[in-house]
């Protein structure tokens, strides 16, 4: 960490510019990811991070911002087959780095993982999951009534010892596949790395919030608030839900809007769990299903989570009022943006679950609501075993196509400016980072006329 305090001392009082052929905005896992590929994997020799706050993932990346999962759809059933097959290549890469680096046991775990179908209608789904998927993921099991008995016995028993009257089957792994890792210290081993590159200059700037992005005759000059002096050859922007705000900004992406979702969580007291337990998606709701997942900051006690809730701020936790205007000035509202909220909400699945989850937020009322859903996956908890995690949680950017006038789900960028792209990464953005650095990567070294070294890529970090 000692470059970081380095690269904060230059920064300090008038300065002359500083060029580098990339500049990084955002320095979460995304950003971070995409120096360490553009230092250890192409020619390019000069990369800068900027990073708005004190250090790196600060903000969705850190360990208690996210369920920490590596989401590479084995057990997420919002994902179709073809979805799953992309998101688990990515999803390797980020074991290969963990290997390759001895991360393994200190940030990133092993465990058992599975998802399960509660009821007749649900089971018929898990089975017809499994028998689809098991081909794409050799190592899953399918799982009975009376193997989950033994395997993760809260799941099956209510508070007397008795089992509950549903039939409840899941699909999963026991262990030896890693499924859980803290993203906040991953992006500090990338930056790290990236620094260490040989021949390489990769400069992270802290506290140091990008109000302006001007492109001048191709080259791109980055204003910040600390009045930095920063040029490049090419911007890459991977701010969160201000990767529109900085888009928008410039002229670009004007056809689409944002709608922040902040997901909170509810912590147990224990570890109720043995792993990762996951719900059954409906597939009319854009967010994620319920979960329970094993939390490695809180000494492994179950977390349950996230909550979906749309919220007027680019940011939780942070400069409340700023990004409150700026989340104005994102959404762009007019009238498809109404007309995309409108159809979502007509549909009665989806308003109930969205006013459920204001409830999810109020205290007093909070945890009796948030409970029942809860007892569907562990039905003996009570309300004493459970808190609201305050200050957990981040906020995916959904964005908004006003186009086709609806919500797009996943990831989208934003590549009309040459020389510039602009990420937006929701879920499963921090498990996606190393395929999305190269295929970023791939687009900067074409802009640039650099190359990209896909043999030492592929070695290292695919199969």
């Amino acid at each position: 960490m000692e470059f970081f305090k380095k690269t904060k001392l230059k920064k300090r009082g008038k300065m002359k510019e500083n060029h580098y052929e990339v500049v990084i905005i955002g320095g979460g896992i995304s950003g971070s990811a995409a120096a360490y590929v553009l230092a250890r994997y192409t020619d390019i020799k000069s990369i800068a991070i900027v990073e708005k706050y004190e250090g790196l993932s600060t903000l969705n990346s850190k360990c208690t911002a996210n369920s920490q999962t590596i989401h590479c759809g084995d057990i997420e059933t919002n994902y179709t087959y073809e979805k799953a097959a992309v998101v688990s290549k990515k999803a390797n890469m980020i074991s290969k780095y963990g290997l390759q680096y001895a991360l393994n046991e200190k940030h990133m775990f092993a465990g058992q993982k599975m998802a399960i179908g509660v009821g007749d209608e649900e089971c018929e789904k898990i089975k017809a999951r499994y028998e689809e998927f098991k081909t794409l993921y050799p190592y899953l099991e399918f799982f009975d009534k009376e193997t989950l008995k033994q395997i993760e016995p809260k799941i099956i028993f209510d508070r007397d010892g008795k089992e509950r009257p549903e039939n409840v089957v899941g699909m999963g792994s026991r262990g030896g596949q890693y499924t859980t890792v803290d993203f906040g210290a991953f992006s500090n081993s990338f930056a790290n790395n990236a620094k260490a590159e040989e021949g390489k200059t990769c400069d992270v700037y802290l506290n140091s919030q990008v109000t302006k992005i001007a492109n001048v005759g191709g080259k791109f000059y980055i204003t910040t608030k600390n009045n930095l002096s920063l040029s490049a050859d090419f911007v890459l922007v991977d701010a969160g839900a201000h990767s529109l705000y900085l888009a928008h900004q410039m002229g670009y992406g004007l056809e689409k809007s944002c709608f922040p979702v902040a997901g909170s969580f509810y912590m147990t007291k224990q570890k109720l769990l043995n792993g990762k337990v996951y719900m059954v998606q409906n597939p009319k709701l854009p967010f994620a299903a319920l979960h329970g997942d094993p939390d490695l900051a809180e000494g492994w006690c179950t977390r349950f989570g996230p909550t979906a809730l749309v919220i007027p701020q680019l940011e939780r936790y942070h400069g409340h009022v700023v990004t409150f205007l700026e989340f104005f000035k994102t959404l762009r509202l007019d009238s498809r943006v109404i007309s995309a909220a409108f159809d979502l909400l007509k549909d009665s699945d989806i308003r109930n679950y969205i006013l459920r989850n204001f409830l999810f937020e109020i205290p007093l009322i909070n945890k009796s609501a948030f409970i029942k859903d809860v007892r569907k996956i562990v039905p003996s908890i009570q309300p004493d075993e459970l808190r609201y995690a305050s200050g957990f949680g981040g906020v995916r950017p959904q964005v908004v196509d006003k186009i086709q006038k609806k919500l797009l789900l996943g990831e989208a960028s934003i590549n009309e400016c040459p020389g510039a792209i602009f990420n937006m990464t929701p879920s499963p953005g921090a498990t996606s980072c190393l395929g999305n650095a190269k295929r970023d990567a791939i687009e900067i070294c074409k802009y640039l006329g650099k190359s990209f070294n896909e043999d030492k890529f592929h070695a290292e970090l695919e199969d």
